[in-house]
């Protein structure tokens, strides 16, 4: 195996319950697949909504599936920034004490207590990769990219699981920083 992976932009995004999405796209309904992600079992799905911030809102974003037991809004920094959120940088998932937000559909609104981040940059990875790499879930790495703007990411989280595929995202603001295009590849440097 290569040291190298593959560096994915994660633009914005929401997960939502089963019981959300009804109350958005109305009785029965339930996520359709529009493009397969690279983790295995994720996908994009047709529907989108609107998130509304306390400045300002944004249409169309992007509903990821399948459903999940908690709701969360995936952002950059800068979309944060536009709808008034003060969106901490978190792991996905970790969502006690975030702002909250409302989502709204064509068939009903959620107030979403909380769950609105700025995802923290990590590496999707199977055990089998973390030992190739000489790395550990949970384990802060720094990802060197060679593209046009050459950097270093620091504060690089390793998560390492059966269910995932070796894949480092980042958002939409890291990005443009870093001058990434699709096929960009990173590499961890200790």
């Amino acid at each position: 195996m290569s040291k190298q992976f593959i560096v994915e932009t994660s633009a914005r995004h929401i997960h939502l319950t089963d019981a959300q999405i009804e109350t958005l796209f109305g009785a029965g309904a339930t996520l359709t697949v529009k493009k397969e992600l690279s983790q295995p079992g994720q996908y994009v799905s047709d529907q989108k909504v609107t998130v509304v911030g306390p400045r300002k809102e944004i249409a169309g974003v992007s509903i990821l599936g399948p459903a999940r037991k908690e709701g969360q809004v995936e952002i950059s920094l800068t979309d944060a920034r536009t709808l008034g959120i003060a969106a901490p940088v978190r792991e996905s998932g970790d969502v006690e004490g975030t702002p909250g937000c409302k989502l709204v559909g064509p068939a009903g609104e959620v107030e979403l207590e909380r769950g609105v981040i700025a995802a923290k940059r990590h590496i999707h990875m199977t055990p089998a990769d973390a030992e190739e790499l000489g790395v550990k879930d949970k384990e802060i790495v720094k990802v060197r990219l060679d593209t046009a703007r050459p950097l270093i990411f620091d504060d690089v989280v390793v998560r390492v699981s059966e269910k995932f595929a070796l894949a480092m995202h980042i958002d939409t603001d890291e990005s443009n920083a870093a001058c990434a295009v699709p096929g960009t590849m990173g590499e961890i440097v200790k």
